[in-house]
C-alpha cells in the first residue's frame, strides 16, 4: 500500500474501533475491569502514542519555519519580490475566507439549522479577550527571536526568518556559504518529516481512535441540522471555491490538485491543527505539488497562521445557529458586519489558542448576540474543529500553488507527476 492508503486505513480504523468502543464502553461508569481496560487503552496506550506523535511534529514547525523561509529568501537575491508576493498571499487568503462566510451565512439562512434549538439558562461560555489591530500589527515584530521561537510565535518567526533570509541574499560570497549550510538543515529537517511521515498511520490511528472513543455521536444527533450544514459549507468550499480558483488562476486541473493534497488533509484532519500539520504541509507542497521553496516556505507558514476559511465557515453558520436558538434576527446589516468582522478578526486573532470560538465570541459581540450561545455548540466543537482544519490546510496548499504559479516558480511536471 501506498502512505497516502496506509494512513487512511488507519484513520478509519481508528474512528470505527473509537466509536464502537464509546458506544459499548461508556467513559462514564462501568465495572473495575472495564475501566481499567478503558484507561489503559484509550485514555493510556493510545493517548500516550497519539500526543507523542503531536509533539514530534510540532517539534519540527519551527525550525522548519525558520530554515525553509531563510532559504527560500537568500534564494531570491538582492532583487526580492517579497513583497509582492506577501501582498498577492494575504490578499487571497483574506478573499477566500471571506468567501468562505459568505457561503456559511447563505447556507445557514436557507437551512436554519437553529429554528428548532432551544436556549438553557444553565449554558454558560466565558470568551478570552481577544487582542486589539493594534497589539497584532506591534507583535508581529519580535524583541527576542529566541523568545519568539520558544513560544511558537510564528508571524515573529517569519518575520525574523525573512529579514535574516535578505541579510545573508546582500553577503555575496560569506552569504553563499551561509545559504549552503542552511539547505543542508532543510535536507535534514525534510529527512526528519519523512522519516516522521513512515510513522503516520499510528500516530493517525492512535489519536483518532482516542478522540472518537471519548467525543462519540450522541451530542452530534442533538446538533445534527447545524453539524450538517457546517460540513456541507465546508465541502462546497472545498470542491467550488478553491477548484475554480486554482483551475482559473494555474489552468492546471483541481482533481490532480487534491489527490496530490490528499496526505495534507489527512493530517489536518487528525491533528486538527495547522501548525502541527505544517511539516507535511510544506513538504507535500513543495514535493508533490512543484511549488518553489522560495514561495512554499512564506506562503504555508502565513496560511497555517492567518488563513481561516474553515473557522470562517463554522462562524457564520455559528453566528446564525445561535440568532435562531435566540430568535433575534439580527438583518441584512448584521450579516454583512459577521463577514467583515470574522474575515479582519483571521488576522486580528493569529496565534491565539482557541482562535475559533475566540473569533466567534468577537462576532457575536459585534452583531448584538450573546456570547452565552457558544456553550450550545461546543460539544461538538471538537469534531468539526478536525474537518475544518482538512479545509484550512487545502486552503495553504491552494493559494500556495497560485502564487507559485504567479511568479514562476510552479513545477507543473512535478504536480502532474501522481504517485
Amino acid at each position: 500500500m501506498s502512505l497516502t492508503t496506509r494512513i487512511f486505513v488507519a484513520m478509519l480504523l481508528g474512528i470505527v474501533l473509537g466509536t464502537l468502543a464509546n458506544i459499548t464502553l461508556p467513559v462514564a461508569g462501568g465495572n473495575t475491569l472495564t475501566q481499567l481496560f478503558r484507561d489503559g487503552l484509550f485514555l493510556g496506550l493510545f493517548d500516550i502514542i497519539g500526543q507523542i506523535f503531536i509533539a514530534s511534529l510540532k517539534v519540527l514547525v519551527v525550525p522548519m519555519v525558520f530554515v525553509s523561509l531563510v532559504c527560500g529568501t537568500a534564494s531570491l537575491g538582492n532583487h526580492s519580490r517579497m513583497g509582492v508576493m506577501a501582498g498577492k498571499t494575504i490578499a487571497l487568503y483574506l478573499f477566500t475566507t471571506a468567501v468562505a462566510i459568505t457561503i456559511a451565512l447563505s447556507l445557514a439562512i436557507l437551512i436554519e439549522p437553529g429554528s428548532g434549538a432551544s436556549y438553557s439558562a444553565e449554558s454558560s461560555y466565558v470568551a478570552a479577550n481577544a487582542p486589539s489591530l493594534k497589539e497584532v500589527l506591534i507583535n508581529i515584530f519580535p524583541s527576542n527571536p529566541i523568545k519568539a521561537m520558544a513560544e511558537g510565535n510564528m508571524l515573529q518567526v517569519i518575520v525574523f526568518a525573512l529579514l535574516f533570509g535578505v541579510a545573508i541574499s546582500r553577503m555575496s560570497e560569506r552569504g553563499a556559504r551561509l545559504v549552503e549550510s542552511f539547505n543542508g538543515l532543510n535536507d535534514v529537517i525534510m529527512e526528519m518529516v519523512m522519516i516522521l511521515m513512515r510513522l503516520a498511520p499510528y500516530g493517525v490511528f492512535c489519536l483518532l481512535a482516542k478522540i472518537f472513543y471519548t467525543t462519540g455521536f450522541s451530542l452530534i444527533a442533538q446538533l445534527i441540522l447545524y453539524f450538517l450544514t457546517v460540513v456541507l459549507a465546508l465541502l462546497m468550499h472545498v470542491t467550488l471555491v478553491y477548484s475554480s480558483l486554482f483551475r482559473g488562476f494555474t489552468g492546471l486541473s483541481p482533481w490532480v490538485f487534491i489527490k496530490n493534497v490528499r496526505p495534507v488533509m489527512m493530517f489536518g484532519f487528525a491533528t486538527a491543527s495547522s501548525n502541527a500539520t505544517m511539516p507535511i504541509t510544506l513538504e507535500t507542497v513543495e514535493e508533490k505539488l512543484g511549488v518553489k521553496n522560495s514561495v512554499a516556505a512564506f506562503t504555508v507558514p502565513l496560511g497555517a497562521t492567518l488563513n481561516m476559511d474553515g473557522t470562517a465557515i463554522m462562524q457564520g453558520v455559528a453566528t446564525v445557529f445561535i440568532a435562531q436558538a435566540f430568535q433575534v434576527d439580527i438583518g441584512l446589516v448584521g450579516y454583512i458586519t459577521v463577514i467583515l468582522t470574522a474575515t479582519l478578526a483571521s488576522i486580528g486573532a493569529a496565534g491565539v489558542p482557541g482562535v475559533g470560538l475566540i473569533t466567534l465570541a468577537l462576532v457575536l459581540q459585534q452583531v448584538g448576540l450573546p456570547v452565552e450561545g457558544i456553550a450550545l455548540i461546543i460539544g461538538v466543537d471538537r469534531l468539526l474543529d478536525m474537518l475544518r482544519t482538512a479545509v484550512n490546510v487545502t486552503g495553504d496548499s491552494a493559494v500556495s500553488c497560485i502564487v507559485a504559479k504567479s511568479e514562476n516558480a510552479l513545477d507543473e511536471a512535478c504536480f502532474r507527476r501522481i504517485d
